[in-house]
């Protein structure tokens, strides 16, 4: 049995004064770390609750000298954010639900179904991970502006965010890998008890994979609600724009409190999401490296 190596050796840590110098260094690493992440949030927060003139003013303050909560029913109000949210959620919500059918349907017949020519397919799909996002910019506007064969335009329907969001390659061979590491006796026991292929996916696969479904579930919503070129591109009406566009083109005229306050307001379904599949995230990173 091979001991394991660490920074600091098990007799330093023994001694007293050595627990006390490492719990006080992994103390200050861990808050000086928690302050570089929340700082931000926390200057957002309290910036969108300052006056405009203390938002301008130098040196900062870090406290509000007076709180004023009324730049976040101005922002709700005046930058139509239930509209936006709303067209925001629709827009994450069907490329998520497009993204996980499709994805996991081509993952598990590239890694079960052995299909012919399978490897080819697969080698074809993580060819277009070293593509540039923005050389797809230009062929995917002319596709989704007269889609071929129906001859008919997507621009301003949701429909445009869906099906580019479909054939995300990373979120494939993330399923792909997961698939390949599911014990083999368990499908097998699965096609002598009868069960054909769909059914094998959907009572015996699926059931397993809930880990690395909510990590893809988490980057195909992120993904959506963060996008700014290809939203602000395909939709031209105003009405129909996610929050991320709208806060862009909505602030020109707006104070700089309110347009704080919108941020915020924009940033906690995502921080909510993450809050709440947290555990689902780090159990879907570590399923990876599990053998099966």
């Amino acid at each position: 049995m091979t001991a394991t190596r660490t920074l600091i050796s098990p007799a330093t840590l023994a001694r007293p004064r050595g627990r006390a110098i490492y719990w006080t260094v992994f103390t200050a690493v861990v808050v000086l770390f928690a302050l570089a992440f929340l700082f931000p949030v926390y200057w957002m927060v309290t910036g969108a609750m300052k006056s405009p003139d203390e938002v301008a003013r130098t040196p900062p303050t870090l406290v509000p000298q007076h709180w004023h909560t009324g730049a976040y029913t101005d922002a709700w109000d005046l930058m139509q954010l239930p509209q936006h949210l709303w067209n925001t959620l629709v827009q994450a919500a069907g490329a998520w639900a497009l993204q996980l059918v499709f994805c996991t349907a081509a993952a598990y017949a590239l890694s079960k179904l052995r299909p012919a020519f399978g490897k080819v397919v697969l080698g074809g799909i993580l060819a277009t991970l070293m593509v540039p996002a923005q050389a797809l910019v230009v062929p995917k506007y002319l596709t989704v502006a007269d889609l071929p064969l129906l001859h008919t335009s997507l621009l301003n329907d949701p429909l445009a965010i869906w099906l580019p969001a479909v054939a995300n390659a990373f979120n494939l061979y993330l399923l792909k890998r997961f698939f390949d590491q599911l014990p083999r006796d368990v499908l097998e026991a699965a096609e002598i008890d009868g069960a054909g292929k769909l059914r094998t996916l959907w009572s015996v696969v699926l059931p397993m994979s809930r880990p690395v479904l909510g990590v893809v579930s988490i980057f195909a919503l992120v993904a959506v609600w963060q996008d700014f070129l290809w939203p602000l591109m395909v939709f031209s009406d105003t009405d129909k724009q996610p929050i991320s566009v709208a806060l862009v083109q909505l602030s020109q005229n707006i104070q700089l409190t309110v347009l704080l306050a919108a941020m915020v307001i924009a940033g906690i379904p995502m921080v909510a999401l993450f809050l709440v599949f947290q555990r689902h995230i780090i159990a879907g990173i570590s399923a990876g490296s599990t053998k099966g």
